[in-house]
C-alpha cells in the first residue's frame, strides 16, 4: 500500500546517509554456524535491470488489462523456465470500486523441505497517477519500474541462481497482485474505512495460502528496491513482528558494504504486503522497502516512475543481501 503512518498521523522521515560506498561482492566461500562452507552467488545486477524492464515493457500492469495478462504470463513461464514448482491462485476479490480478478503466482524450489524462506514482492502497477504533480494525469495507470517491478525484477534473478545452485533450505518465491489498487487520493471518505482495500493478493495468499498449512521460517518483502541511493530503513511493523530478522538483514547487509542502503533508522508503520503475512499466517516477515526523508520518492505513484529510476547498483546492493541471507541458512 505505502502509507506510512504512526498512530496514525502521517510522518516525513529525516533520513541518515552512511558515506560507504558498496563494495563489489565476489562469490566466495562463507563459514555457517556448523562450521559448513557454502560458496554465496554473485547477483548479477544487469540481469535483475533486464528483468524489471521486461516488466515494464509490457506497459502498467493494471488487473484484468492485456498488460496484466501477457505479464503475469512472462513472470510463470520465467519461474518454470528457471526450474520452480509454479502454482497460480486466481481469485475475485472486492476493491474499492468493486469486484477485481487478482493472480497471485508462486515459484517454489525443494518443495519437500520443511525449511523454509518466503521471498514477496507484488507485481501489479497502479491504475491512477494520483501523487502525480500534474493533475491531468492523475487517472493515468503507472509504468511502476520502482513501485513493484524492481522486487519482482531481483527476485527473478534469485531464480535464476536457484536453478543452478540449491541452498540447503526451500525457497517460496510469491508474486502477490492488487496490492496498489487501492483507494486514490480523491477518494478521501474512503480513508477512515475499516476494509482494507490495499494489499488484496497477500491478503488472500496469506489466508488461502498455496499449501495447506504452510509455514516458513520467514519471509522477506521486497518493495521498491531500485532507485538510485535507495535508503531502506527498519520498518516499524517488520520491527514489531520480526526484530531477529531485521537484525539478521540488515547486518548481513552493512557487513557487505551496503550500510549506505541499509541504514540503522526506523521508519514508522507502513502497511505493505508483510502486514498480512505476519497477522494472518504467523509467518515473521519484514519489509524492504525505500524511504526519504520526502516519503516514498517525488516519482511515486506519478507518471515519472520509470527505468529512468532504477539503479543496477541500487538492484545488487538488496539481491546480493537475500543471496547472502538464503545461502548461509541451515
Amino acid at each position: 500500500m505505502k502509507q506510512l503512518f504512526l498512530f496514525p498521523t502521517l510522518i516525513l522521515l529525516s533520513m541518515t546517509f552512511s558515506s560507504c560506498e558498496a563494495k563489489k561482492q565476489q562469490s566466495q566461500p562463507e563459514e555457517s554456524a556448523d562450521t559448513a562452507t557454502v560458496t554465496v552467488p554473485v547477483f548479477n545486477a544487469d540481469s535483475a535491470y533486464r528483468y524489471v524492464k521486461a516488466q515494464v515493457d509490457f506497459g502498467p500492469r493494471v488487473p484484468e488489462t492485456p498488460a496484466h495478462k501477457a505479464c503475469g504470463d512472462y513472470l510463470a513461464e520465467e519461474l518454470n523456465r528457471f526450474g520452480a514448482t509454479v502454482v497460480e491462485q486466481t481469485a475475485e476479490l472486492q476493491a474499492f470500486y468493486g469486484k477485481v480478478n487478482a493472480r497471485n503466482i508462486i515459484g517454489s524450489y525443494d518443495v519437500e523441505n520443511p525449511n523454509r524462506i518466503l521471498l514477496l514482492a507484488h507485481w501489479d502497477s497502479r491504475a491512477w497517477s494520483d501523487h502525480d504533480s500534474n493533475p491531468e494525469n492523475w487517472r493515468k495507470p503507472v509504468d511502476g519500474a520502482n513501485d513493484g517491478a524492481s522486487g519482482v525484477g531481483v527476485l527473478l534473478e534469485i531464480a535464476r541462481q536457484l536453478q543452478t545452485q540449491q541452498p540447503a533450505v526451500g525457497i517460496d518465491i510469491l508474486f502477490v497482485d492488487a496490492e496498489d489498487q487501492g483507494e486514490p487520493r480523491w477518494e478521501s471518505n474512503l480513508r477512515n474505512s475499516s476494509q482494507n482495500y490495499w494489499c488484496l493478493g497477500s491478503q488472500y495468499w496469506a489466508a488461502n495460502p498455496h499449501e495447506a498449512g504452510y509455514k516458513a521460517r520467514f519471509g522477506i518483502l521486497l518493495d521498491m528496491v531500485g532507485a538510485p541511493g535507495a535508503t531502506f530503513p527498519r520498518e516499524a511493523y517488520s520491527m514489531q513482528f520480526a526484530p531477529h530478522v531485521v537484525e539478521k538483514v540488515w547486518n548481513e547487509a552493512q557487513a557487505n558494504g551496503f550500510g549506505q542502503h541499509f541504514v540503522s533508522k526506523q521508519s514508522g508503520y507502513i502497511t505493505d504486503d508483510h502486514v498480512p503475512v505476519n497477522q494472518v499466517r504467523g509467518i515473521p516477515c519484514i519489509d524492504i522497502i525505500q524511504l526519504t526523508e520526502n516519503g516514498f520518492g517525488n516519482y511515486w505513484h506519478t507518471q515519472n516512475d520509470t527505468m529512468e529510476n532504477i539503479a543496477p547498483a541500487t538492484l545488487r546492493a538488496v539481491g546480493q543481501t537475500l543471496l547472502n541471507i538464503i545461502y548461509k541458512e541451515y
